[in-house]
């Protein structure tokens, strides 16, 4: 070999080697790029608390709101429903496995029962660690998914109501912030999911002394009188109520009856401190999360970051004379729903359309992770990218906690049907709205003037509206695998 033909041999040597190198490099990077998850759950939240959707809500969360300016926020995501009072358990079912409400397994219903389902395999700890992501989960204990939560590869989790910082949401925020510190001590490169989950403003809502004061609340405890007024405490909501006009179906239910410092009261008095409570909770919540987004920043993960924030179902608080979440008004069965991340158009809103269970496979596409065969839901990809709208036209809900079949419920549009059957056909009652005349959802005891600011379905001008929802509502039931029939439906035999 000569020197001429030596030159090129080692030349081409050094370039397959440059190329190998650079070949390595470019893969490392491109790894290195798959997108972080923290996915934010708050447990018991209706959105109109929030200031992204109700401009007058006093509450101040700047850092939720920071997230919807540079994020897009859905105006219609929904929990789909429970078929037991503790809607917190149905709801992170579906979060964790993607599946309706009518096929999950038997923990859904009773958390004691723990018998293996072939899906918790495929729920979001499992999926992601078979990914290849390191998998990190703080929240409370009880009514959740305890085979799927125990997927994930780090678990911290504990009930914290208090109004402490190793009592209160501070604890878990706390635990996010060492699992990144630790990343960061080991200089972990693969990517993560965090589920961070807290335990508030779930009651009982005690919150830190500075933020009661705030919100102009207290931990009330004394059953024989009601807490004072205090001109720092929200308002009363425009659709509140003293009573709802009919019994809802669930005899003896907690949340209506013995939440400590609201009982059965829904006084004005017992109303607002109950808000000035749950505020104080939300804003220690935006508190905590601000601090993981700090760490985030200066780890230099934040902008390769997908946030998601968002409720396990909402909440009432003396909105229709109600005080729990197991009623299907726009308050409860809508959940706040707010993601920013790469790509995701800054101060966007959508429809969307979506089910908390499409959350899965959302995250899944996102990540560029197959989504599990035993998923139900849909991936809303197509809406954070701007191509589409909504998912769906249609969205069911179903609320059967307490005596059946319970309450159902089917939006199309502007038009909500609701439909009561409980009591064993002692109260049978049907609801018909047009949220964009009524979004409040108004009831004649609301005493308003406008024509369509009411229930309409008693008005026969709106009897073929009526129609069409009452057929939808079956269509949805069928189709979502709901095992009952309501008195004035063909009957399953």
């Amino acid at each position: 070999m000569n020197k001429q033909h030596k030159l090129l041999f080692v030349i081409s040597i050094l370039v397959l080697f440059v190329g190998c190198k650079s070949t390595e490099k470019k893969q490392k990077i491109t790894e290195k790029k798959r997108p972080n998850f923290l996915f934010v759950l708050v447990d018991d939240q209706s959105p109109f608390d929030l200031k992204t959707y109700d401009p007058n809500s006093i509450l101040e969360t700047p850092n939720i709101d920071k997230l919807a300016k540079g994020g897009l926020v859905f105006d219609q995501a929904r929990n789909m429903g429970s078929m037991n009072g503790a809607v917190c358990t149905p709801s992170r079912h579906m979060i964790m496995s993607g599946r309706t409400v009518w096929n999950l397994p038997k923990s859904a219903e009773d958390q004691k029962n723990n018998e293996y389902n072939e899906i918790e395999d495929s729920t979001m700890g499992a999926v992601f660690n078979n990914a290849g992501y390191n998998t990190m989960r703080t929240c409370k204990k009880g009514n959740s998914y305890p085979n799927a939560n125990k997927q994930f590869t780090v678990v911290k989790d504990a009930t914290k109501r208090g109004g402490t910082e190793e009592t209160g949401s501070a604890w878990h925020s706390k635990q996010v912030l060492r699992y990144l510190s630790e990343r960061e001590t080991t200089k972990e490169a693969a990517p993560f999911l965090i589920y961070f989950g807290f335990s508030h403003p779930h009651d009982t809502r005690n919150g830190t002394p500075e933020l009661l004061a705030k919100y102009g609340a207290v931990n009330h405890k004394d059953k024989n009188k009601v807490p004072a007024l205090s001109e720092k405490q929200p308002q009363l909501q425009d659709n509140y109520l003293e009573e709802h006009p009919f019994f809802h179906g669930h005899p003896k239910l907690r949340d209506e009856e013995r939440v400590s410092g609201v009982w059965k009261n829904r006084d004005e008095n017992t109303v607002r401190n109950e808000l000035g409570r749950e505020y104080a909770c939300s804003e220690n919540i935006d508190i905590q999360i601000g601090k993981v987004l700090d760490k985030l920043e200066a780890m230099g993960e934040l902008d390769n970051t997908y946030i998601i924030y968002t409720s396990d179902h909402g909440m009432s608080i003396g909105r229709h004379g109600l005080m729990g979440k197991q009623n299907l008004y726009e308050h409860t069965w809508r959940v706040p729903f707010i993601i920013k991340g790469p790509g995701i158009e800054a101060g966007k809103r959508v429809k969307g359309n979506i089910y908390l269970l499409d959350v899965l496979p959302t995250l899944c596409d996102l990540a560029g992770i197959e989504i599990p065969k035993t998923v139900q839901g849909k991936s809303f990809t197509s809406v954070i990218k701007g191509e589409k709208e909504e998912v769906r036209d249609v969205m069911y809900g179903v609320y059967a906690g307490g005596t059946k079949p319970g309450m159902r419920t089917v939006k199309k549009g502007d038009w909500k049907l609701i439909k009561y059957d409980v009591m064993d056909g002692a109260v049978r009652e049907t609801q018909l709205f047009n949220l964009a005349k009524n979004p409040n959802e108004y009831l004649p005891e609301h005493h308003k003037n406008g024509e369509m600011e009411t229930d309409l379905a008693e008005n026969p001008k709106y009897a073929e509206k009526l129609a069409e929802m009452e057929a939808l509502l079956l269509e949805q039931m069928v189709a979502n695998d709901d095992p009952y029939r309501l008195w004035n439906q063909p009957q399953i035999h």
